[in-house]
């Protein structure tokens, strides 16, 4: 175990007039790690560890056994995590910050910065996930950051009947970023997330989440009853027609449609990634463009979403559509037309064919099979062969 120390005047340079720093050592392994206290004293005022003959001798004192205590609390947490340096530990007792901030109120500042200028469904996130965290209560001070409790928030989460996707990307997802930020501002060393495996499961979400054409089609047909539902069911069929997602459909701009060989083009950049889309304008959104004189009735993602379980209910489609659907909608529209790959990545603003093959990988296994059993009724039958 390291040793911790009191030491006085350590290169010899006090005097009876002039007073030298109290430090702290560390000794361990057959190193030593010098720390000053930033206490000076004259030696007269230095006896058996103590500060004595001064008026301010208490409070002091009480200082040095803080930073004691503290140089401790670090060594114990570098045990705990199996890697102890004790180069490393003036960095470390820094990270316990002055303020004596916990790891909980740490996120709680990191989020309100996070959140500034987000949309409101993304800021309901954070909210969501900081009260589950709080109330869940198993990571609370920074040393609380550990493989293990994050592999026991894994396993709190799974208790809540949730799927892997859901747990990373409403849960571990924020916890790693929180975790990163700490590690930026010299609050952490690590991150567990680099030695954990957590299931993420991104791949062929969302599938499900997609109208039929017959069902769009009974949306864009059905008597909505008011003009705000109309409005809603508008903006839905032109996400539907155009993939965009809901941030990029808030950003559309008439002034970026440019006439391309006698038909409408609009290119533009997702705010999510920055990379280029390109889309023709079919001619239901160029209606619903004429309709609202090419400005289209926003509202708010959180209202918007509200609203379009209203808008399903009325057209009779039994599915908890939201802004997200219409664009798997039209991307799976796209792709059972014959579409190729590489045209829909670049009408989804994907940067690879790859990501589009993997998000809607389910999707073409049965497309394929429907293409085949259509085949089928075309082939001769072995019957008939014989």
């Amino acid at each position: 175990m390291p040793t911790v120390t009191f030491i006085y005047d350590r290169k010899k340079t006090a005097t009876r007039s002039r007073g030298a720093v109290i430090e702290i050592r560390i000794s361990y392994d057959y190193k030593k790690k010098y720390l000053s206290t930033g206490i000076k004293v004259l030696p007269k005022e230095w006896h058996a560890n103590m500060v004595t003959g001064r008026t301010d001798a208490i409070e002091l004192n009480k200082a040095l056994t803080t930073m004691r205590n503290n140089v401790l609390k670090v060594i114990n947490d570098m045990l705990e995590e199996g890697c102890l340096n004790i180069q490393e530990i003036p960095s470390r007792i820094k990270r316990l910050g002055s303020d004596g901030k916990s790891f909980y109120e740490f996120c709680q500042e990191r989020a309100d910065v996070r959140k500034y200028g987000k949309e409101e469904d993304t800021c309901k996130r954070y909210d969501r996930f900081l009260k589950w965290f709080c109330h869940w209560g198993g990571i609370k001070a920074f040393s609380d950051v550990t493989d293990r409790n994050v592999l026991l928030m894994d396993e709190a989460l799974k208790k809540k009947g949730m799927c892997n996707y859901s747990k990373w990307n409403n849960y571990h997802r924020f916890l790693n970023s929180f975790i990163n930020d700490a590690i930026s501002e010299g609050y952490l060393r690590r991150n567990p997330y680099k030695w954990v495996h957590i299931e993420k499961d991104k791949v062929s979400h969302g599938l499900h989440k997609y109208l039929t054409m017959e069902e769009l089609h009974s949306i864009e047909a059905a008597n909505m009853g008011t003009e705000s539902l109309d409005r809603v069911r508008d903006l839905f069929v032109f996400q539907a027609c155009t993939c965009l997602s809901y941030k990029d459909l808030a950003a559309f701009d008439m002034k970026k449609v440019k006439n391309e060989h006698g038909r409408l083009m609009y290119t533009g950049k997702r705010g999510k990634t920055g990379i280029e889309f390109t889309f023709l304008l079919l001619k239901p959104a160029i209606a619903i463009l004429h309709k609202y004189h090419g400005h289209l009735p926003l509202l708010s993602n959180v209202k918007y979403n509200q609203y379009l379980k209203v808008v399903a209910q009325t057209a009779g489609v039994d599915k908890p559509i939201t802004t997200h659907w219409a664009r798997h909608t039209g991307a799976t529209m796209l792709l059972n037309a014959g579409v190729d790959m590489e045209t829909v990545a670049k009408i989804l603003g994907h940067s690879s064919t790859k990501i589009t093959r993997s998000t809607y990988a389910k999707l073409l296994d049965d497309t394929v099979a429907k293409e085949m059993i259509r085949a089928e009724s075309k082939l001769p039958s072995a019957s008939s062969s014989l």
